[in-house]
């Protein structure tokens, strides 16, 4: 067994992220420390830092995880950052990527190697790459960075081959690759012949010596790269004494760029195949970071590979330069939970929550020994609190008749789960496939199961699986849990299926919970579980999102928009067992991942108070609106994403406003999407927001519509703010949402954060009362105000907030009961916020909080109350939520 997660207590009291690149760097964190430290939260958690691609506005494309990233000032700059940050009495948490790399040309050193010496490469064992070839002059590793077919590119005269020094690359555009050293003994030969150079006619023909590539033994590569840079090491001395014998070089180079035939001969001697980027969706030898091919999975079960990754993180983190460690996308990895083992004990027991996203009803396997996730699965319970059931029906139907689709969500999402698999995901199905065909050959029962039925059978079981993925590993028995949810798979599937041999799905799920032997049935075990996950992320959060539009405030990263809402006894009961089974787990509202931010969410589940309403607008707006369309185009569900979109953003300025609606219509890949963009549609939708949005008449009419939804969209957020600070687990500030913050997907939400205007109106709020604060609402102030009010609180009242600390909900009795949300925190902190404020309207009636033996004091307008039934009106007649402390 392993040790319980964060045993010295170095859980974060509260984080806030910041999103680094070459615009914000060290040296700005390190200016803000003051003020992150005035606002209340205890650690800045920061976006990844290693050095990442050239120009990252993001840091999960690493390309060197031994270095700190120089666009962010290198290590002089982070030093100063963790000075800065250590003078504020702040600790940090760094985001780490142990997934997958930016292949990122000659920036990662360690690519670079593999492709110019492939499977002999020091590092190829590094990469999660399916060698094509035992042929040494066989097809490379497809390399599909064409902008069209290889034979046009060719003779079109856009490849060729270059010397930089003694090192030759292959140039298309912006794109380089090494030249194997093997494949040089040719050119290097004539050249030699050309200007008479018995030097250069010996290293080529040394360099045709070397093992090839194929040769992946540990001496065999030792020798391969000593010779091999050796024999470089000669070639760059010669071209430095005698130009002529470069010259001599170039000119062959030369001839060859201007030959099709001899370049084309050139290239397939290379380790990699040069190809159209589309090939990617279907024969690509290397696993990805879901369909990114710019990213490339690593083997972080080899030990080497994770010691040669962390070290830089794990000395960061014995020096306390970082106190905690979020993982990203861990369920990309072959074993997350035999990495997370690893990780925590390298790093100590430091504090470490996953990026995990859980489906509803799904838990964090209990083995695992982190404190938690980052949050997606508490944004989602709160935001579900704000949404009411009433509306569901009358949306429902309202979106059917209005875009004219009626599936549900669950169907939606297998549909587009295929839809993924067949356009960008092929490469991966593939791959487990071959592995099913390799299983059923050793199964003489099994054997006459064709490919074609074999990929059937998995693509089905893929669009039905429930979750993410499971965490079967070979010598370890599978959980009640996996097996259910192979079940779950399976009895769908084959449902589903009825063309198919009932047997071939019960045997494979007999294969996928490992009650079948051999070394091919334990890879596809463990290839089938990292493909589940990219699909569902891919067909649910980056495609169905965006074509489920019934009420987008439901459509976030690990929530179920077929499910409306959250009741307040379940919002209770997953509270309570987070207090027992995570109690330092990250809470979140917004993310640089989520769809929308907490505001945005908060405005738009009005609309599910007000359902009649709302059909009479949009129909309103429709029949205004046909005039600005082209064609018919956009379609009636773009339409209606944008109409909430405006609804829960407003106002929202066109170029932004275009800007999504040009990324949402391309990720529901409906009419139009990144892979097969329809340019007139495009343009249509440019053309339709503009117009829209450039229209007064229109523009008055929403402004009209969202008035009055303003004030009861920032008490929402109000009330979902309180409950993210003061529920079990460590809240996370989002850059930039601690005053009203209307963001909405990436990029939208990673625009600069005006931290001068946060800290000066910081200064102006620290001291005042509820009313000086509501009098500043239009500056977000109430917002801000509760933050630092109730982080300090977390902070002065810390035992009733640490894990062990008890979750009590509070009865709530009277006519308006169900507009209530009350608990107690370890016996010293009460917290009351109102939910479904405008079916509310302020009126309270009979309704009463019974409040544990007081007496109480409000950590917001300093009043008292005893214990015992309390009129929420009371609670709340000075400031939308109440936050009180036994006195």
């Amino acid at each position: 067994m392993i040790a319980p997660p964060d045993p010295a207590g170095t859980a974060p009291r509260a984080t806030y992220r910041v999103q680094l690149h070459a615009g914000f760097g060290f040296d700005d964190v390190a200016a803000i420390a003051p003020y992150l430290a005035a606002l209340g939260v205890s650690h800045v958690y920061c976006s990844p830092y290693l050095q990442a691609a050239r120009g990252s506005t993001h840091g999960y494309d690493v390309v060197d995880h031994r270095r700190l990233n120089a666009e962010l000032g290198g290590e002089e700059a982070h030093r100063r950052m963790t000075a800065a940050l250590a003078a504020a009495g702040l600790s940090t948490v760094l985001d780490i990527v142990p997934n997958h790399m930016a292949t990122a040309g000659q920036d990662n050193a360690w690519w670079w190697d593999v492709l110019e010496n492939g499977p002999s490469s020091r590092y190829a064992d590094a990469f999660d790459v399916d060698w094509p070839s035992a042929d040494p002059d066989g097809p490379g590793m497809l390399l599909p960075v064409l902008g069209d077919h290889y034979g046009r590119i060719l003779e079109a005269g856009e490849l060729r081959v270059t010397r930089e020094g003694a090192r030759f690359v292959i140039r298309y555009h912006d794109h380089g690759a090494p030249v194997a050293p093997r494949s040089l003994t040719g050119p290097l030969t004539r050249a030699a012949a050309a200007c008479g150079s018995d030097e250069l006619a010996t290293i080529a023909n040394a360099l045709a010596a070397l093992p090839p590539p194929q040769a992946t033994d540990r001496e065999s590569v030792r020798q391969r790269h000593r010779d091999k840079e050796v024999l470089l090491g000669y070639l760059d001395r010669l071209f430095a004494e005698r130009p002529a014998v470069g010259d001599a070089v170039d000119e062959v180079l030369a001839a060859i760029n201007a030959d099709p035939d001899a370049l084309d001969a050139l290239l397939a001697r290379q380790n990699f195949r040069l190809a159209y980027w589309r090939l990617a969706s279907s024969e690509l030898a290397y696993r990805r970071f879901f369909d990114i091919t710019t990213l490339v999975g690593l083997r972080m079960e080899a030990p080497h590979v994770f010691d040669e990754t962390h070290a830089l993180v794990l000395d960061l983190v014995a020096r306390g330069a970082a106190t905690g460690l979020r993982v990203d996308h861990p369920d990309g990895l072959r074993d997350p939970e035999g990495y997370l083992r690893r990780l925590y004990e390298a790093s100590g027991g430091t504090w470490i929550v996953v990026e995990k996203i859980l489906e509803p009803g799904e838990e964090l396997p209990p083995s695992w020994p982190v404190a938690g996730t980052t949050g997606y699965d508490f944004l989602n319970l709160v935001g579900g609190l704000f949404v009411d059931p009433a509306g569901e029906e009358p949306l429902t139907e309202l979106h059917a008749r209005f875009t004219g689709t009626g599936a549900s969500y669950h169907e939606l999402v297998r549909e587009k789960k295929h839809l993924v698999m067949r356009q960008s995901l092929g490469p991966d199905v593939h791959r487990v496939t071959d592995l099913a065909a390799a299983v059923c050959r050793r199964h003489r029962r099994q054997r006459d199961h064709g490919w074609r039925d074999l990929d059937a059978a998995l693509r089905e079981l893929v669009a039905c699986f429930p979750v993410y993925r499971t965490y079967v590993q070979p010598g370890r028995p599978p959980t009640d849990v996996d097996a259910a949810h192979v079940a779950v798979a399976v009895e769908e599937a084959s449902g589903r299926r009825p063309d198919l041999d009932p047997s071939l799905f019960a045997f494979l799920a007999d294969v996928l919970l490992l009650r079948v032997q051999g070394p091919e049935a334990e890879e596809l075990v463990l290839r089938f579980q990292q493909l589940t996950g990219p699909v569902m992320a891919k067909g649910a959060e980056d495609t169905a999102f965006y074509c489920y539009r019934r009420l987008v405030s439901l459509n976030e990263v690990g929530g179920d928009p077929g499910r409306f809402g959250t009741t307040v006894e379940e919002f209770h009961r997953r509270n309570r067992r987070t207090a027992a089974a995570w109690p330092s787990t990250l809470l979140a509202l917004s993310t640089h991942d989520t769809k929308r931010s907490g505001d945005v969410r908060a405005r738009i589940g009005l609309l599910s108070e007000i359902p009649d309403q709302w059909a009479l607008a949009v129909r309103r707006w429709a029949r205004a609106n046909d005039a600005h369309k082209r064609g018919g185009m956009p379609d009636r569900g773009a339409e209606y994403l944008l109409y909430q979109t405006v609804v829960g953003a407003w106002p929202l300025p066109v170029e932004r406003a275009v800007a999504y609606m040009g990324k949402a219509t391309k990720e529901a890949k409906e009419n139009t999407s990144w892979i097969n963009p329809d340019p007139e549609y495009d343009a249509a939708v440019r053309s339709f927001v503009e117009a829209v949005l450039g229209d007064p008449e229109f523009t008055a009419d929403l402004a009209s519509f969202v008035g009055p939804l303003v004030e009861p969209g920032r008490v929402t957020s109000l009330a979902q703010t309180l409950l993210t600070l003061t529920a079990p687990g460590c809240p996370d500030v989002y850059q930039g949402t601690e005053l009203w913050d209307l963001s909405l997907v990436d990029p939208d939400n990673r625009r600069p954060v005006a931290y001068d205007v946060r800290r000066a109106l910081l200064d102006k709020v620290v001291g005042a009362g509820p009313e000086d604060v509501l009098a500043l609402s239009d500056d977000g102030a109430p917002k801000l105000w509760l933050l630092h009010r109730a982080l300090g609180l977390r902070r002065t009242a810390a035992p009733a907030f640490a894990p062990g600390s008890s979750y009590t909900p509070l009865p709530v009795r009277g006519t308006k009961a169900r507009h209530a949300v009350a608990y107690a925190r370890g016996g010293r902190v009460v917290v009351v916020v109102p939910r479904l404020v405008l079916g509310l309207a302020g009126d309270w009636g009979d309704t009463t909080v019974e409040l544990p033996p007081g007496p109480w004091t409000s950590v917001l307008d300093g009043g008292s109350v005893d214990g015992g039934a309390v009129a929420p009106a009371d609670l709340l007649a000075r400031f939308p939520v109440a936050l009180l402390t036994a006195t």
